[in-house]
């Protein structure tokens, strides 16, 4: 079985910045991308950012500029940290993860999300 488990979600006041981190656990054989999805009640999950296991990142455009994902392969973790953040950087953030494990292949794993809220 695999686990993403989230943290670092918190309440805090535009402006400020933020980091969230995930680590993964269970019997991996393999990670692939790690990333960072957002998502409003009632609406589609949305990237934010993603890291693959070489370090090459992608960021969404409301990301860009903002943000900075990074992972550390051999801790099976991944960080994002976001910096000046509005009130419509609130959501709840989803960590993601390709995982390979022997016997299942390859499959998208999902954590439990973190909610992040920024007060004006």
């Amino acid at each position: 079985q695999v686990q993403l488990v989230e943290s670092g979600g918190v309440l805090v006041q535009a402006g400020w910045s933020l980091t969230v981190s995930c680590v993964a656990s269970g019997r991996i054989s393999a990670i692939d991308t790690m990333g960072w999805y957002r998502q409003a009640p009632g609406k589609q999950r949305e990237m934010v950012a993603k890291i693959t296991k070489d370090g090459t990142t992608q960021y969404s455009d409301s990301g860009k500029g903002r943000s900075t994902i990074s992972r550390d392969n051999a801790k099976k973790t991944v960080v994002l940290q976001m910096n000046n953040l509005s009130p419509g950087d609130t959501d709840v953030y989803y960590c993601t993860a390709y995982i390979f494990r022997l016997g299942y292949g390859w499959s998208d794993y999902w954590g439990l999300g973190t909610q992040v809220t920024v007060s004006s």
